[in-house]
């Protein structure tokens, strides 16, 4: 069976936890519950089937007849308060508290690199320029970067790229790309800081209009009115676009400048019944 390191959902560690038991020997959900103090012999299955939370006073009892010990129970207790926390900022705490008691204790948490990557507009900053700039020390890429950072912030995320496998440090101090783009993929927590990104992206849009030369950025947009079928349509063209631009940068062998291509769609009133005129 996985380690719970490896799990972002504590019903499907139990679930795993259970099938993996019954699998070996004889093991019913009566003989799990009983060994974890409840007196319902069905209780467990339907927290594994999603029908009910597990108590806060039940979490410890559990995690320990799994055989969960010492940073691991508190591992589970933060992954189940993830699990059923009501918001993304709550959601984004205690994941960033689970990668707090992995690091101390030399564990590796699933999409940990990932949700780090794109919790902090600075790393795929950083990842951009340090290539361009062979040689660099942390203050001169600082200096660099139009939004505000310290030589001590860039030496932090060169160190995560690095680590991460993002960024790959050559022989001679220079840095180069592992891979030429960073995505999400099929997961399930880095969505959450994603959206971070996208705010914190969106923010320093903003700094942009008053900091930055008219000539050297581009800002446009356009107000309109859709059906459901037309946003689906504009969703797709945007989709092209993006994948446009992409094959233009791979194609580029020159680097010259870090920018920012944010494509935003979103609704600005409710959903009417109107027709245009």
């Amino acid at each position: 069976m996985k380690k719970i390191i490896e799990y972002t959902d504590y019903r499907r560690y139990i679930a795993d936890y259970y099938a993996d038991r019954k699998a070996r020997k004889s093991f019913t959900w009566r003989d799990f519950a009983k060994s974890a103090g409840f007196s319902s012999p069905v209780y467990l299955k339907l927290v594994a089937e999603g029908k009910y939370n597990l108590s806060d006073a039940a979490v410890e009892r559990v995690a320990v007849a799994m055989g969960l010990r010492d940073w691991e129970v508190d591992y589970f207790k933060v992954l189940v308060s993830l699990n059923h926390a009501k918001d993304n900022e709550s959601r984004r705490e205690y994941f960033n508290e689970m990668l707090r008691i992995a690091d101390v204790h030399k564990a590796t948490v699933v999409e940990g690199d990932s949700f780090r990557f794109f919790s902090d507009w600075k790393n795929p900053v950083i990842r951009e320029l340090a290539p361009a700039m062979p040689g660099a020390k942390p203050l001169a890429m600082a200096r660099a970067c139009i939004s505000k950072i310290t030589a001590a912030e860039v030496s932090e995320t060169l160190a995560f790229l690095t680590k991460a496998g993002l960024l790959k440090k050559n022989a001679d101090g220079s840095y180069t790309q592992t891979e030429q783009f960073v995505t999400t993929g099929p997961m399930e927590i880095t969505p959450l800081a994603v959206r971070q990104l996208h705010r914190q992206m969106g923010e320093l849009a903003i700094d942009t209009i008053e900091n930055v030369a008219q000539k050297e950025r581009h800002f446009s947009g356009l107000t309109m009115g859709l059906s459901e079928k037309s946003y689906e349509k504009v969703v797709q063209k945007i989709a092209e676009f993006r994948k446009s631009v992409a094959d233009i940068v791979m194609a580029d062998d020159k680097m010259e400048r870090v920018y920012r291509l944010n494509m935003q769609l979103f609704p600005m009133s409710q959903k009417i019944s109107g027709e245009k005129k």
